[in-house]
This record gives C-alpha cells, structure tokens and sequence, in this order.
C-alpha cells in the first residue's frame, strides 16, 4: 500500500522512523511519501518537506509566519493528489495536519491520526471535527483513552508510548566515549531557533555557578552548528554535541529540559531535570489565558502530580535555576522520590506494549479489511 505520512517536529520524525520501521515489517511493498526529518528518510520515507522549515511556535509566531503556512497546505493538498496514498497517517502537528485532515476526507482518503493532538490540554471543540474525519485514532499516553471513550465517546487505541523502546534501545547500546572527565550537566534547549534564543542563555549563565561541572548542549537536528558557537562562545564549562543527545543523557548526572517531549526523554533516562519554558510574552499571556492543565511537562501530567520542578516564563531565571539544579544534585530525598517517580511512569507508559510495533500492526490490519 502507498502510505503518506505527515509530522512537523523532531520528536515527530522520530517517532515516524520507527513506525516507517514497523509498517515495512507488516506491508513490505509499502511506498512511504512523507513530511518529516532526517531520521523519516532514512527510515525508508521519501522526503517531501523538512520539519526545519514548519515549525512555528507560538500564537505571534504563527501569525507572522502564515503566508508561508497557507503555502505549505496548499503544497501538501497538491502533493496528495498527486501520490493518491491509500491512507494518511498525521503524526502530531495538530495546527497544519487537523486543517489536512478535514480537507482529505472530503477527497475520500482513509486518515489514521498516530499521537493525539493534546486537545485535553487547549482547544478542547477540536475533537468534534476530529470525530468527523478522522477514521482511527491512535493516542500514545495511558489517560487518552479514557478520555476519548468518557467525555466524547470515541473508542480510541492506546498502543504505549514509542519511548519506552527507544530509551530501551539507546540503553543497550550504551558504551560510548566519555563526553567529559568532569560530571555533566545536560542542557536541552529545544529544536526551533526562537525558543533555544528564548531559554538557552539562561540557562548558560547557570554554568558559571557550577564550575566542577561540564555543561553539554544538545544540539538540534535542524540547526546548523555556526547558530550555536555564538551563543556559546563566552561559557569555558560549556560544550556541545549533535546527534548524541542519548547517548549525553546516559551520562548525566542532572539537566536542563525545555518543555516538550524531551522532558519526558530524560525522565525515562532516569536523570533529574528542571523542566523550563519561556515564550514571547504576547504568546504567553494568550496561552495561559486558554490553556487547561495544571502541568506543562508530560511527566507530571502523566504522573498527575509535581515529579519535576517547571519553572515558567518569569521563573525561569539564573538564580532559581542555580536552586533547583542544587537541590538534584545534592539532596538525597529528592533523588530518591525522583527515582521512585520515574520507576512508577516508566511503568505506566510500557502497559500499552511496544508502540511503534502495536500502531502499524493496526493501522495495516484496519486498511486491509477497508
């Protein structure tokens, strides 16, 4: 079968390389067009569209940037067309792929949505279009499914989170060279540009305080290396890598993680973390005004409790970065609630089996009895 596959981030590439892995295993003639990222392509996908140029975050973002948006549908809508896929798979990305969704079941494709758009979050009506054109939907976190079935009586599946098997895998891997002979602090500072310049020089100005400490950035995929020297020139405590961010996580001892999918990483890594977000302020004071949750990491919205520090917006600054960061490395309490914690989300998120394996079982068993 002819399969087109749509993610707009780095998290989503990845997950859509393994499950391009998968679906080649069940449909091993399977033709795979897809929007993603480097990992996709080498997983077998011939690239379309690069993340690197879809990622706008933030409602002013957005804003400034929607010329080129309504461009990049406009591309997509044509390229569909074109490849005539016997589905769509939509990873994610619920501001670009919800708007393809609607326009491809009126052109009578099969669209099956891999990882829900986190509408329990924010935009919450979305779930009536979502019903509407999207002909099954796979969720990766244990609540979902509840919360499909409870509040919008939708039957979704819930096939676990892919992590879990990524995490497992860079563990049995591991055996790499030292990154440093000092312990190491990780900084993760995000994958789109306007957010690493947001977070990363305050969380560069931490490293003077911890002066026995090697600080790792972990670069982005889709940021080129003359973006980072800048930033990075005046920190002597301060290196990076690219394409390691594993294999720096297995050496650790704490981090620094922007918002996002790789708070969720580095707990299953097991390593201690403050979880850090700020936005442009217009963006901010907007979502904070709409969205619901008490949590901006997943791990404490899986967990649904404090597990990890979030400092946001005006908090996150050097000097409570200093606090928290010296409260994981020297609190033994601490270290042992986290480890307590992580053992317990690592836990709940296997329950569903191996995801990326259990999502392209369904999805070919569901388009072959279509």
């Amino acid at each position: 079968m002819r399969y087109y596959i749509i993610a707009g981030e780095a998290s989503g590439d990845l997950h859509g390389s393994n499950l391009i892995k998968e679906l080649k295993k069940s449909d091993t003639a399977a033709g795979i067009r897809c929007w993603g990222g480097d990992r996709m392509q080498q997983a077998g996908g011939e690239l379309v569209k690069h993340y690197r140029n879809l990622a706008f975050m933030g409602f002013w973002e957005v804003a400034k940037n929607l010329g080129t948006i309504l461009r990049n549908l406009q591309f997509c809508k044509d390229d569909i067309t074109k490849y005539k896929p016997d589905a769509l798979i939509l990873i994610d990305y619920p501001g670009f792929n919800l708007r393809i969704a609607e326009w491809a079941k009126q052109q009578g494709y099969k669209i099956i949505y891999y990882i829900s758009p986190q509408v329990w979050a924010w935009k919450e009506n979305r779930v009536h279009k979502m019903k509407q054109c999207i002909d099954k939907m796979l969720v990766i976190l244990p609540f979902e499914k509840d919360y499909y079935k409870n509040k919008w009586n939708w039957e979704v599946d819930y096939v676990g989170h892919p992590l879990i098997e990524v995490v497992e895998e860079a563990q049995l891997q591991s055996g790499s060279v030292p990154l440093s002979n000092k312990p190491i602090i990780a900084l993760l500072p995000g994958s789109r540009k306007q957010e690493i310049l947001k977070k990363l020089p305050i969380m560069l100005e931490v490293s003077r305080i911890f002066p026995a400490y090697q600080f790792v950035v972990a670069k982005a995929p889709g940021q080129e290396d003359s973006f980072y020297e800048s930033v990075l020139a005046t920190y002597p405590n301060v290196s990076s890598v690219r394409d390691a961010t594993y294999n720096l996580l297995l050496q650790s001892r704490a981090a620094l993680v922007t918002s996002g999918t790789a708070t969720l990483e580095t707990a299953l890594f097991g390593v201690p973390e403050v979880v850090c977000y700020k936005g442009s302020n217009i963006s901010y004071q907007i979502a904070k005004r709409l969205i619901k949750v008490k949590y901006i990491s997943l791990v404490n919205l899986i967990m649904d409790k404090l597990v990890v520090k979030e400092l946001i917006q005006n908090d996150l600054t050097p000097g409570n970065l200093r606090r928290e960061l010296d409260d994981l490395l020297t609190n033994e309490a601490t270290q042992q609630q986290l480890r307590e914690d992580y053992t317990a989300l690592q836990h709940l998120l296997g329950q569903g089996g191996h995801a990326s394996a259990r999502a392209a079982t369904l999805i070919v068993d569901y388009l072959q009895k279509k």
